[in-house]
């Protein structure tokens, strides 16, 4: 039986999927970030599947989501999309090593996913973290810095007055950098990653995960260990056929 049990790892609310006769065992692990106004709960199909293959599946709220949400104006919450980015990169060190004292990971496989907003955190989680043995990136942006700077035109082509001079704004896009794993591509290590976009999504450019995904592929000895998935049409949500695919591509991979 899959049990759903909460938990909390150095202060992060997080739901753990596990089949419920192994929870103490170490298992292979699967960290999975949820999207930006969306919470832990809204990933459990995914991480059902995962489990059913005999992963433990973390799924942890981000800052101001789910069980932390502070009920902010939703405009504020926007501005505060990249510190929430950055949150989750500290918060999965901080859950991998919760999960290491427990020894509840088998034989160092872990890895890391997300949709959109999570996505984008998976992407970055590569140039920082190289314990992380596979990724799967669900209509996120490998390419923040980009990303930024469409935010950045589209809040000035609404009308919104920005609360950010531009030495805030080098400021963020030099940060950004840092964690941009487009212009790390090296830090790939060849480890599997797998990309799903819908190539009619209107919120994080298809192009973005596209464009790096063919850039990328030079770097793998292996390339069946990078595989991009397009669906034709689809917007901005996962779908069931997204889902499927990822989870029996990770259970090839992890």
């Amino acid at each position: 039986m899959i049990g759903i049990y909460r938990n909390t790892y150095k202060n992060v609310p997080v739901l753990t999927v596990v089949d419920s006769t192994k929870q103490d065992q170490p298992l292979p692990v699967f960290i999975y970030f949820h999207g930006f106004t969306s919470a832990k709960e809204h990933n459990l199909p995914q991480a059902y599947l995962l489990a059913q293959k005999g992963y433990r599946v973390i799924l942890p709220d981000s800052a101001h989501h789910g069980e932390r949400d502070e009920e902010l104006p939703k405009q504020e919450l926007n501005f505060k999309f990249w510190d929430i980015v950055y949150q989750n990169l500290k918060e999965l060190q901080d859950i991998k090593d919760e999960l290491d004292r427990q020894d509840l990971i088998k034989d160092r496989r872990i890895g890391v996913g997300g949709t959109s907003m999570g996505g984008i955190t998976t992407s970055a989680a590569l140039t920082m973290y190289p314990w992380i043995q596979a990724s799967a990136v669900m209509m996120g942006s490998p390419k923040p810095v980009e990303f930024a700077e469409k935010l950045i035109q589209d809040v000035e082509n609404s009308g919104i007055s920005l609360p950010l001079k531009e030495a805030d704004l080098d400021e963020l896009y030099r940060s950004l950098e840092g964690i941009d794993l487009s212009r790390q591509m090296d830090k790939l290590y060849g480890r599997p990653l797998f990309f799903w976009h819908g190539d009619a999504d209107p919120v994080v450019p298809f192009e973005h995960s596209y464009d790096f995904y063919n850039e990328a592929i030079d770097q793998y000895k292996n390339p069946e260990n990078i595989r991009f998935l397009r669906e034709v049409g689809r917007d901005h949500k996962v779908s069931r056929f997204a889902v499927l695919e990822m989870v029996n591509w990770l259970e090839l991979v992890l």
